[in-house]
């Protein structure tokens, strides 16, 4: 998800862009949530030909889920392909990813409880508490406080695949690897309507396996010396993978894209790891430059955040300013973005400076607690000598 790591620019070792991808990833799934408001009836087109791209929302997720195999990759494959450690690492990945998701669980909650529960959902019950935070909110059903929050507990147990992942990437080669889970996952697609004990696998979306290892691969290209012709290529065979698949998802349309996302997500693996592996190899040069623009950027610092909070706010502002005051339509969805996208922002960059960044930048509790009182102590007013 948008939980990758991220690098301020002067970081020694940053790779441009993919702070940008992160943004517009979260942005496009902002855009998204408003389309559904707006136009009742997902997956079925309701609405005018030019939003339509805009019912797409998940393979917003397919990138997210790509980046983050790539972005946890990136430090194994230029040592080895080794963790160094497991401990280090869960306690990293848990300190990352929980205290803002936990934050916008109780946002969440109470959003939904006090004001309005999302689309389509009940009033969270006790389960919703302790499913959600748990993060097991794709195995038991509850009523979701946050429509964004099922893609969290997936990305957060492929962080349990990880460290085997690295280990047949280091036996195999992450070629090899890449093809063993794709071989499982296929498997799992093929024999889950026959066989009900693995048709409750699909619950899992598995997928996400192939496209997360997709993303593990793609690191790969960090680690060996890539020759200056097929550093060019890749550009060139990321857009040569997509361009059939868009094809196809135009000429099916929503509904039938959704009733495949299993076997649609799986052919867009090849793209999602080749335009990374672009990216993180400064090509297309113009688009890097456009990612790494400091707009663009700065919205990936805290995409995970946008993320994480966006659904609440803009199903609060259609619910109480939008819809009663306009039909479904174009009239009510183009009042929805230019409301729900710049509050979502603003109240995204709060939420991150509060709950987000501030893990981002300190690694462990002793720095941030030494960093807070750091700055109190600085705020706290310097007492008056006696006499002044």
């Amino acid at each position: 998800m948008t939980s990758g790591e991220t690098a301020p620019s002067e970081q020694p070792g940053r790779l441009s862009g993919l702070d940008g991808i992160r943004g517009l990833a979260a942005l496009f799934v902002v855009l998204h949530h408003c389309r559904l408001l707006s136009f009742p009836g997902f997956p079925a087109d309701t609405g005018p030909a030019w939003a339509s791209w805009l019912l797409y929302g998940h393979f917003a997720v397919v990138v997210f889920i790509t980046l983050s195999g790539f972005s946890l990759a990136v430090s194994p494959a230029r040592s080895g392909w080794r963790l160094g450690g497991l401990g280090r690492f869960a306690r990293r990945r848990a300190w990352r990813i929980l205290p803002p998701y936990w934050a916008a669980l109780v946002f969440s909650l109470a959003v939904a409880w006090a004001l309005v529960p999302q689309p389509g959902q009940g009033a969270p019950t006790a389960k919703s508490v302790v499913f959600h935070g748990l993060l097991v909110q794709d195995l038991f059903g509850s009523p979701s406080p946050n429509g964004a929050f099922w893609s969290i507990a997936i990305e957060a147990q492929l962080y349990f695949a990880l460290p085997l992942l690295l280990l047949v990437v280091r036996r195999l080669g992450a070629a090899a690897m890449v093809a063993a889970v794709t071989v499982v996952v296929v498997a799992v697609g093929l024999l889950a309507g026959g066989v009900p004990a693995v048709g409750m696998l699909m619950r899992l979306t598995p997928q996400f396996a192939v496209l997360f290892a997709a993303g593990v691969l793609a690191a790969g290209v960090l680690r060996a010396p890539v020759r200056g012709p097929v550093r060019a290529a890749l550009p060139w065979a990321a857009l040569g993978a997509v361009v059939p698949v868009v094809a196809l998802v135009a000429v099916q349309g929503p509904v039938w894209t959704v009733a495949h996302f299993f076997w649609v997500d799986l052919a867009l693996a090849p793209a999602a790891g080749l335009l990374l592996a672009a990216v993180a190899g400064g090509r297309p040069r113009p688009l890097v430059r456009l990612l790494d623009s400091r707009p663009i950027r700065s919205l990936g610092s805290f995409s995970y955040s946008l993320y994480l909070v966006h659904a609440p706010v803009v199903v609060v502002l259609h619910h109480f300013v939008v819809a009663p005051r306009f039909e479904p339509g174009v009239t009510g969805f183009l009042v929805l973005l230019a409301l729900a996208v710049p509050v979502s922002v603003v109240f995204a960059r709060g939420f991150a400076a509060l709950f987000e960044l501030p893990f981002q930048r300190h690694r462990g509790a002793a720095a941030l607690r030494a960093a807070v009182r750091e700055r109190l102590s600085r705020a706290r007013p310097v007492p008056e000598a006696p006499g002044e």
